[in-house]
């Protein structure tokens, strides 16, 4: 007869779920802390964002600024900040992409 009926060891599973959540935490950080860039209009607006996606800066080259065609520019400035975000969102792909395979889509833990 097998110890413990041939079920998985509960304690080690449990040890796999907290270093897993250890993991990603640690890779969530790291989002937090990494700058991701995005552009638009050729590199007339620039949008920085944190790879969690939080706006951190945004550069408008004086090219773009006419003040008789706001929309324009509002328009660039959108498409920069939505630039960014989308480079985020594949740079945490990357980053929790593994970890979130790895946790099996464990209800509770954000996926």
């Amino acid at each position: 007869m097998i110890p413990g009926g041939g079920q998985p060891n509960m304690q080690q599973l449990l040890q796999q779920a907290q270093k897993m959540q250890q993991d990603l935490a640690r890779a969530q950080e790291e989002l937090a802390a990494t700058l991701v860039d995005g552009q638009a209009g050729g590199g007339l607006v620039k949008a920085t964002v944190t790879g969690s996606g939080e706006l951190r800066g945004l550069e408008i080259d004086p090219k773009a600024v006419d003040p008789e065609d706001t929309e324009t520019l509002a328009d660039l400035i959108v498409a920069a900040v939505q630039a960014a975000n989308e480079n985020a969102q594949q740079l945490q792909q990357t980053k929790l992409g593994p970890l979130a395979q790895g946790m099996g889509g464990m209800p509770g833990l954000g996926f």
